[in-house]
């Protein structure tokens, strides 16, 4: 039974999507762009996002979990996946099996490579100053790298590391990039993919990096960045509801949980049908919705399934009210939470479901 009943959805704009792989495509000729599509596609439908650039001809993609790998992989058996995060044997057998990569970045991992007895092809992380996976110097790296060319099994397809301060630091990431470009100068020759941008040191950075084969497009792929307001980018996530009540309260009456919110004079209010259990948090208090092009503002504790809004008597039950992704922009929630725009998609729970728009 597929009919949705709740009129709350997310509208996620697959040519959006296209657009923004190809804006910065097209900045980086010389490499191919890798689209991240973990965490359900930053929350927009990996298998929805992957038909969809697959259609338009990308084959390389990025996830973070062996699980992720594998939805898509069910699917789809034409295209790479590059897994992220970290495997244990068990995980590089069924890597093997459906012809996935895994990322090989700590020493464990090498005595689990020796191991193996099918073919597999594996990316390695350097770790150049994120202190979160992957080798960390010259000379770790360099035992490690024969111990891998023990097992002809094993196939050093790419090498990558991370950038923690693209969006923030430029001096901090050129000391990560001069970490890394040692590195290539002494193993480079032994990879076929090298990739070091993410999505702002991609748009920023990588033209000026010229032994990077591709690069790795995350949140800048929904059109959203940690960086200034980028014009080239669009928005590809939209979170809409409907108004299902509309009462008048008078002047001194209270609404909600807690009875935080009190009416100063007789006014409209509308309640809608998502709450924080669809991950618009109650965090959101006193933040504004869009309706007809105008901002209304949220009253009273949000719900775990509904919230409040003051209206006026212009709108009605059949307005469409956009919580963000329109006039009142994933950037502005973020800042209203003190997050980051990552943050505001991802946690949109899967009970919410998704339109697509192409």
């Amino acid at each position: 039974m597929n009919k949705q009943y709740r009129e709350t959805y997310v509208e996620v704009n697959l040519t959006n999507i296209l657009s923004n792989y190809n804006y910065v495509q097209n900045m980086n000729k010389s490499i191919k762009i890798i689209p991240v599509v973990k965490a359900n596609a930053y929350g927009h439908g990996s298998i929805k996002v992957v038909e969809f650039l697959r259609e338009n001809g990308v084959k390389f993609f990025a996830v973070s979990l062996l699980e992720e790998a594998l939805e898509i992989r069910r699917i789809y058996s034409d295209i790479s996946i590059l897994i992220m995060g970290v495997l244990d044997y068990e995980g590089f057998e069924v890597c093997s099996e459906f012809n996935l990569t895994p990322t090989v970045s700590n020493h464990d991992q090498i005595l689990d490579l020796l191991k193996m007895k099918s073919k597999l092809n594996i990316h390695v992380k350097i770790d150049t100053g994120m202190n979160r996976l992957g080798f960390k110097d010259f000379f770790e790296f360099e035992n490690e790298f024969n111990l891998i060319n023990q097992n002809k099994n094993i196939h050093l397809e790419g090498v990558y590391t991370h950038f923690s301060t693209a969006d923030s630091d430029d001096i901090y990431l050129h000391g990560q990039l001069t970490k890394f470009n040692e590195f290539i100068v002494k193993y480079g020759d032994s990879f076929e993919y090298i990739h070091v941008s993410n999505s702002s040191s991609s748009i920023k950075y990588d033209n000026s990096i010229d032994y990077t084969t591709h690069a790795r497009l995350g949140i800048s792929l929904y059109g959203l960045s940690l960086d200034e307001y980028n014009e080239n980018l669009k928005n590809t996530f939209k979170l809409v509801t409907k108004i299902s009540e509309i009462k008048t309260i008078k002047s001194g009456e209270k609404v909600g949980y807690g009875a935080t919110y009190t009416a100063l004079k007789d006014e409209v209010i509308g309640i809608l049908p998502i709450g924080y259990a669809d991950g618009f948090i109650r965090a959101n208090q006193n933040g504004y919705v869009e309706i007809n092009n105008k901002r209304y503002q949220i009253i009273g504790r949000i719900c775990m399934d509904q919230m409040f809004i003051r209206i006026d008597e212009s709108i009605s039950k059949e307005d469409k009210v956009i919580l963000f992704g329109g006039l009142i922009t994933i950037d502005e929630v973020a800042k209203r939470l003190n997050t980051i725009n990552y943050e505001v998609i991802c946690q949109i729970t899967s009970r919410v479901p998704k339109v697509y728009i192409k």
